[in-house]
């Protein structure tokens, strides 16, 4: 029988071999600066962070370790707002696995989870927005530079988390007790046919239903929104994705956080009985 961090790895394995996702990185498809292998040797290199979040410790500390293993393949940011997404989860699944509970799981987490959390930032560059005017000195892109401030403004990692879930879909996450991760998990478990397949599924059915906030930061919210739209047309007329996922490959959509998503969503649904 898998263990939490077990079914964590595998849950980033079987996200990225699905295929179409239109735009992302797949079993199929890689970009120029980042390819299938990147993201192989990111979800094995997380296994220690994953591990200690099953273990019980701290959030922030288990997340920092986690993405200090996934830097260590020369792609770059392979799996961040994934495992951003998994490390309180792993930790939630070892007790009352729900989204209630796992909302009271991060609503608790502190400053010192917040401070790791920004020092992840050191270990791989993460494309993130501009911070809001007058908040520089809280740009996660500080990394440990920012930590005085978290800490005379007593900042947790939640504190973060909510401040950032306008426009970030990963952080909206922690503040909706991961909505999005938990369905998708049932949505996983009703659909037929290898995993891989559903999973892909489920990532063109989240992308139509909701613009990806990864490429709202990357091209603004009106070709988020487009891109949402031509995944419902393309669900609409049941027609195969792999066109739309060569089209946005070209032109440089990557969906990120709807993949993040896909691998939550794969996660819970591999605790909660899910077979491969």
């Amino acid at each position: 029988m898998r263990t939490p961090a077990q079914n964590a790895e595998l849950a980033l394995l079987l996200e990225v071999a699905s295929t179409p996702k239109p735009g992302n990185v797949d079993r199929h498809r890689d970009h120029d600066d980042l390819r299938f292998e990147h993201f192989l040797a990111g979800a094995v290199g997380a296994q220690n962070g994953l591990q200690l979040a099953a273990e019980g410790e701290p959030i922030g500390h288990a997340f920092e370790r986690a993405v200090s293993g996934m830097a260590e393949q020369r792609g770059g940011n392979t799996q961040f707002g994934a495992l951003l997404l998994l490390i309180p989860l792993v930790q939630a699944s070892t007790g009352e696995f729900s989204s209630e509970a796992t909302q009271r799981l991060v609503r608790e987490t502190t400053i010192a989870d917040a401070a790791n959390f920004y020092r992840a930032f050191e270990h791989v560059p993460v494309f993130v927005s501009d911070p809001p005017e007058h908040a520089d000195d809280l740009d996660v892109r500080r990394g440990s530079k920012a930590i005085p401030t978290l800490e005379a403004r007593d900042i947790t990692l939640f504190d973060v988390m909510e401040m950032s879930a306008d426009g970030d879909g990963v952080a909206r996450e922690w503040t909706t007790g991961f909505e999005r991760s938990f369905a998708g998990a049932e949505r996983l478990r009703r659909l037929s046919g290898p995993v891989t397949d559903r999973a892909a599924t489920l990532f063109l059915e989240l992308l139509a239903a909701e613009p990806d906030t990864f490429v709202e930061k990357h091209h603004g919210p009106e070709v988020a929104a487009e891109v949402s739209e031509r995944a419902q047309a393309y669900l609409r007329r049941k027609a195969d994705p792999e066109k739309l996922a060569d089209q946005f490959v070209k032109e440089g959509i990557n969906p990120g956080t709807t993949a993040d998503i896909v691998a939550a969503s794969l996660f819970i649904a591999l605790e909660r009985g899910l077979q491969v």
